[in-house]
Order: structure tokens, then sequence, then C-alpha cells
């Protein structure tokens, strides 16, 4: 390995330690000598947990793709969605239409205040396997994306609920292919990829082609971490804190935060995701208080993957703010 390289990863790595809770830092002056190429691999290191990720689909008047910094403080990612496969739609598609100038502000300001800016794709209206697409040249494909405009990633937020429901293997092996492919072309430590499923994916004994649980054993290497969907699985389901972090129910078992770790998740790869209002989901919905104790008594017994929320502007700085008052301040 060279040393020109080696200095390069050794950064990468500083980089991400010191971007632990969000908090931008002074980078070692030293730093000064890197190439462009170097730089933006630094600036797109993958931070460390806690994670504070926060998605954004609804149009938002006067805003022309993700919303100024200073509205999302106490997050350190912000989703752009949604990626489909007919391609940019919604808050993704108005990340096209500003000019590399204009992304290349965005970025800087978003680097400064300590968020990540990626791509979530497919969503509630895409089902990539059910409908035949190619998971490797689905993958070829929003790779060349994430990297034509500039993004420090992409989430998976694969929703082919039929094609699970079958349980013949033919979601979990189209997830596996999509993510080994997709990090051929977007490096560990590189670029940010993550996963949004649903939480009852992670249950044991009810997925015949084995769930995500299957996707974690043979990919989870690759995801750097899981914004879990703990709603719209039922109007009880995750709704209370022994739900969401020790017991789920019997309907969908071994589902709640702790359970899935006990099956062999990290649990610094498991990321609390909650809607910020009743309106922004069937069920599942917590008070900002009411989850803030959660994270509290989840962190005090060793988890600090963080929380997802879907979706702003519903969700903005006084929601995290309010979520992590009792765990990790802002």
């Amino acid at each position: 390995m060279r040393l020109s390289v080696l200095f390069n990863l050794v950064c990468a790595a500083l980089l991400s330690v010191l971007s632990f809770t969000g908090t931008s830092h002074a980078a070692p002056s030293n730093l000064d000598g890197l190439d462009k190429q170097a730089r933006d691999i630094l600036a797109r290191a993958t931070p460390v947990a806690p994670h504070f990720v926060v998605y954004g689909d609804e149009y938002v008047s006067g805003t022309t793709g993700p919303p100024a910094a200073s509205k999302i403080t106490g997050f350190n990612v912000f989703a752009l969605s949604f990626l489909l496969l007919e391609g940019a739609w919604d808050k993704a598609e108005e990340w096209t239409t500003l000019t590399a100038a204009q992304r290349t502000t965005v970025k800087s300001q978003y680097s400064a205040a300590g968020i990540k800016l990626i791509v979530s794709a497919f969503g509630s209206t895409d089902v990539p396997t059910s409908t035949g697409a190619d998971p490797v040249a689905t993958a070829n494909t929003f790779a060349a994306w994430v990297k034509q405009y500039d993004l420090d990633g992409i989430d998976v937020d694969y929703e082919d609920f039929n094609a699970f429901d079958a349980g013949t293997g033919a979601a979990e092996s189209w997830l596996i292919s999509f993510t080994q492919q997709l990090r051929t072309q977007l490096p560990v430590g590189q670029y940010i990829l993550t996963h949004a499923p649903v939480a009852p994916w992670f249950s044991t004994g009810i997925w015949g082609g084995g769930g995500y649980l299957k996707v974690h054993s043979e990919v989870g290497s690759l995801i750097d971490w899981y914004n879990v969907q703990f709603y719209n699985q039922g109007t009880t389901e995750y709704t209370t804190c022994a739900g969401l972090l020790t017991t789920s129910s019997s309907t969908w078992p071994n589902s709640a935060l702790f359970q899935i770790s006990a099956s062999g998740v990290p649990l610094s790869k498991l990321v609390i995701g909650k809607p910020a209002t009743s309106s922004d989901a069937s069920n599942g919905y917590m008070s900002t208080s009411t989850l803030a104790s959660c994270v509290s008594q989840a962190k005090n017994k060793g988890w600090t993957g963080g929380v997802m929320v879907w979706e702003f502007p519903d969700a903005a700085s006084s929601w995290i703010t309010a979520v992590r008052a009792s765990s990790w301040p802002v």
C-alpha cells in the first residue's frame, strides 16, 4: 500500500471519530496537502453512531432540495426521498434541478454543520423484486446517480411486501445482490450505505427466505446501519418503551430493539425509526417525551444507534432536540 493511500485512510478514520456526535470539528492542518479526491473521500467518510436521520419527501414552499442546515440542527443525516426505478422524484428530483454550484454550496454548509446528505431509494412506491428489476443493473444506475449528484451515500428503503411475504427467498436474494453491487461502486468507508427495513422483517421463524436476519448474515458488513421502521405495523406495535425496546408482541416475535440485537445485529447498527406526528404514519407514533424516555433507557443499556424520523418539516430541529434531551443533548 502506498504511503499516500495509507495516510488518506487514516485521515478518514480520524474524521469519522471526530464526527461522533454530529458536531463539526476543525480538521488537522496537514489535510491541506491532500488532493481533491482525498478531500472528497474525507468529506463523505461514514460517521460513527449515534446517527440522527431525517427523511425529506414533502414539498416545502420556498425550498428546493434539502432545508437549510440550521433548520435541522441536531440531526446528522438528511435523506432526500426518493430515487425510484424510473428516476428521481420529490426531494431527490429537486436536488437535480439545482446547479452544480448551488449543490456545492449546500454540501459545504451541511459539511460545516456535521450533516451528511444522502438519497433514499424505492420507498413505498417501488416494488423492485415483484416487477422484475435487475438488482445489479439497478445498483449500478443508482450508484452512478449518487456520484453524479455528489451525495454522501444511499439509503435502501425497500418495501416490496409481497416479495417478502411470499417466503421464497426472492426478496432476500434481491437485496443481497443489490447491496453487494452497490458496494462495488460505493466503497465501504467512502460512501454511506444504509437500509430501512420494517422491524418485523427481523422477526424469527416467520420469513421463509430468512428475512432481514438472512440479509444481515450475508451483507451486514457492507451496511453501515439500519434505519428500522418501528411504525405502520399495527395499532399497538412498538408504542411503549417495553414493546419498542425489550419485548415485541407475539404477532412480530423478537423484533424489539434488544431482541433484534440478540439475534446477531450489533446494537450500534440499529437506529430507532419513528414518525414525527401521528399523521405521518398509520400507527406507531410516540410523543417526543415518551420517545426521549425510551432512547434514554436504551442508551443506559449500552445502545448507541440513534434515531430516525419520517419526515421533515414535521420533524425539524425542535423535534430532535426534544428526543435527544435525556440521552445526547443537542
